[in-house]
């Protein structure tokens, strides 16, 4: 293997000085973008099942770090071996044949190797193709078990083997730090690490965007070195090292462009000044049956100072499931309606917006403002009206749907927007958001953007870094936490006697399914159509069972919601409908069906419909985790109440989602990062990003060329972000 090409920041001490390495031969900067296509043995077979795991270009491929290093000690002489040991040996093929074996389906292939200090037979199974691309005289890397039989060494059990002098690097598969890569069956790890070692010379024709002096300062590699130590690296600190340049420089290119990204929010033209007259504020404070919390008024107060100032407001509140997160917005709606202007809250769902009107509606009764619903599915009259009501500003406080900021809706003189459930956005769509609110304002408005999801500090660095951010870390007084507990199936029926409990003593309980209805395959999870009818009939015969899913007509689910929150139906049987926004403070228990289907955050949300009144919420949790990943939330989930830390562990569990765009887990548009286990670069990255533009505040300088250039690249779609 190729040996590190730029020695200094790998081997030197913190005073050591070493000038800018001279140019390098390099390929062509086409070839970082070239298809796999172009490397030498791709065929279309094998351009396809890459294509199928996301890997098109050089630049793919190479970016696609390993997701651990299997480390091969060097070959050993066949003399040496011992039973039972895993190793390498380098020796020659004298003969190869395929045998049958007892079993019927499956097959031997044995081939007698030697070296110098003697011979041994190498074993695969099911692999007959080895018989006809294995040739008399090949000298092969073999590594395996070794096996015994009557006190000799009998045979190896090959693990990984490789034909030398036939065009990989040698040891590739079978000695020291050996890649290894996610695959398919299409494209198996081994594949892809061939693949690689093919596009190893392409790591030269990597952009560098970090300038000599940055690097240096930083004390990291250049980017052609960082990836060869993330690849084939000669020692796990060297691959760290790799690794920790490449993820610096992600999240530095990330952080740039969001505090970039802030700057031009500060500077759109002047907000509506929104100075209270604490007037309405009051009232709705004076009518509250609580004392407010301390971090409910900080965050309150926070708001407040943000309004009164003529820079937009862009801030998220967050905290945890019944904080209060709703009414310190409905404050701030009162400080925009004292200064005259309108306020608007944006919600994902219709049945969300309904149930945030009914909230609102409450809540504001206090201070005589009535709010305006408005959504796609209003009758034509009854819109028109709400909408004459909007254009003329006689609705000052307007609940709805993406339709706010529709053709037809004319706001008089918005002031604020409030989005609710913010986590379901992401950097881009923000953007689009707030471009949309200051055409129907008419110019430059306050943002709020609240979320039930707890936040970890790492992604609110990242993900919503271009925001302020206010925390309501305490609860409400009074509010007790859920006592939960993870059920198998074979103890279904004792948790059932226990829900029938609550429900003869007057209680009321939700029973949350993975879908709406059945499908073809039985592995799709329970469906809370046939649930529905399953406990009418069984379980809760003695009860009055309802039903409320996304796909139902509004009316339906209105009505639905509307028995149950007057206590007509005993158990209500939903899908995730009801994660967010419904107080219902009778109902105690939930049970979530096949609960190792949801995230952790997901199932904090719901957990969080109970518990709301006077008694202890309960909540249980069916499932049957087939991964250890799935047992892991389970476990976790049925330990804690702690919304933060459960989200800290979903963050670490399942990744942190897209950070542009709406994907909210699983794959990442992070390549390199993970702001799950990198707090430590995050920070780092930010501290050296408000550095980088303290000094060239446009990225102007030359030797910020192409650190702009990858800034733009990232943040394509936000447009005159570095003109702003």
């Amino acid at each position: 293997m190729g040996g590190v090409i730029d020695t200094p920041p790998f081997g030197g001490g913190a005073g050591d000085r070493w000038p800018e390495p001279p140019p390098a031969p390099r390929p062509g900067l086409r070839w970082w973008s070239a298809p796999l296509s172009d490397l030498p043995g791709v065929t279309a077979q094998t351009e396809k099942a890459a294509a199928a795991l996301g890997l098109q270009t050089v630049e793919d491929l190479l970016s696609q770090l390993p997701s651990r290093h299997e480390h091969y000690e060097q070959a050993h002489a066949i003399s040496t071996l011992m039973p039972g040991e895993e190793t390498t040996v380098r020796a020659r093929l004298k003969s190869i044949t395929v045998r049958p074996t007892r079993r019927r389906r499956l097959r031997m292939v044995r081939a007698r190797v030697e070296d110098e200090s003697g011979a041994l037979d190498a074993i695969w199974f099911n692999q007959d193709y080895l018989a006809r691309v294995l040739q008399p005289d090949d000298w092969l890397l073999l590594r395996g078990k070794v096996d015994s039989g009557r006190g000799r060494i009998k045979s190896l059990s090959v693990k990984a083997h490789e034909v030398l002098g036939r065009g990989a690097s040698e040891g590739l598969h079978t000695q020291g730090l050996v890649p290894t890569y996610p695959g398919s069956e299409a494209l198996p790890p081994r594949r892809v690490r061939e693949l690689v070692d093919k596009a190893r010379p392409m790591m030269r024709a990597a952009p560098e965007s970090l300038p000599y002096a940055l690097r240096r300062r930083l004390r990291v590699p250049h980017v052609a070195d960082a990836l060869h130590a993330a690849h084939f690296p000669a020692s796990f600190p060297q691959r760290q090292l790799g690794r920790g340049r490449l993820v610096l420089e992600e999240l530095l290119v990330l952080q740039l462009g969001l505090l970039l990204l802030r700057r031009a929010e500060q500077r759109r033209a002047g907000a509506p000044v929104l100075e209270g007259t604490d007037e309405l504020v009051s009232r709705i404070v004076k009518s509250l049956p609580f004392t407010m919390t301390v971090d409910q008024e900080r965050c309150r107060q926070e708001i407040a100072a943000d309004l009164a100032d003529s820079t937009p407001m862009r801030r998220l509140l967050q905290g945890e499931v019944g904080s209060g997160k709703t009414l310190v917005a409905t404050l701030a709606i009162c400080q925009a309606v004292e200064a005259g202007y309108q306020a608007a809250l944006l919600v994902p769902t219709e049945t969300l917006a309904e149930q945030h009107l009914a909230t609102l509606d409450q809540q504001l009764m206090p201070a005589g403002i009535t709010p305006v619903l408005i959504t796609g599915k209003v009758a034509r009259r009854e819109r028109e009206s709400r909408l004459l009501e909007v254009r003329s500003g006689t609705a000052q406080v307007i609940v709805g749907t993406q339709a706010l900021f529709s053709s037809g809706v004319d706001f008089d003189r918005l002031g604020l927007v409030i989005v609710d459930e913010q986590h379901r956005f992401g950097v881009e769509q923000r953007q689009v958001l707030a471009e949309n609110a200051e055409r129907a304002g008419g110019g430059a408005t306050h943002l709020l953007y609240m979320t039930a999801t707890p936040i970890p500090r790492t992604l609110a660095l990242t993900a919503f870094g271009e925001l302020a951010v206010s925390v309501i870390r305490d609860r409400p007084p009074g509010r007790q936490p859920v006592a939960t507990e993870w059920v198998r199936e074979d103890a279904r029926e004792d948790a059932y006697e226990r829900v029938r409990a609550e429900l003869r003593a007057g209680r009321q309980a939700y029973v949350i399914c993975p879908r709406v209805s059945e499908g073809e395959t039985e592995d799709e999870g329970r469906a809370a159509t046939a649930e529905a009818d399953r406990l009418r009939e069984g379980a809760f015969a003695a009860f009055e069972v309802g039903l409320v899913h996304g796909a139902q007509r509004t009316d339906d689910k209105r009505a639905a919601m509307a028995a149950f929150d007057a206590g007509r139906t005993d158990v209500l049987v939903a899908t995730t409908v009801v994660e967010v926004g419904i107080d219902v403070p009778n109902a105690t228990v939930m049970i979530i069906e096949d609960a190792e289907r949801f995230g952790l955050a997901q199932l904090h949300q719901l957990r969080g419909r109970v518990g709301r009144g006077e008694h202890a919420g309960r909540c249980i949790a069916f499932g049957e985790p087939g991964t250890e990943e799935a047992e892991r939330r389970l476990e976790a989930f049925a330990q804690t109440n702690d919304g933060f830390r459960l989200a800290e562990l979903d963050l670490e569990i399942r990744g942190e989602g897209s950070m542009m765009g709406r994907r909210q887990a699983g794959a990442t548009d992070l390549r390199f990062a993970r702001v799950g286990r990198d707090l430590e670069e995050v920070e780092r990255a930010r501290a050296e990003a408000i550095a980088v533009l303290e000094g060239d505040p446009g990225l102007s300088a030359a030797e910020h060329g192409p650190l702009r250039a990858a800034v733009q690249a990232r943040f394509v779609h936000i447009p005159r972000l570095l003109d702003a």
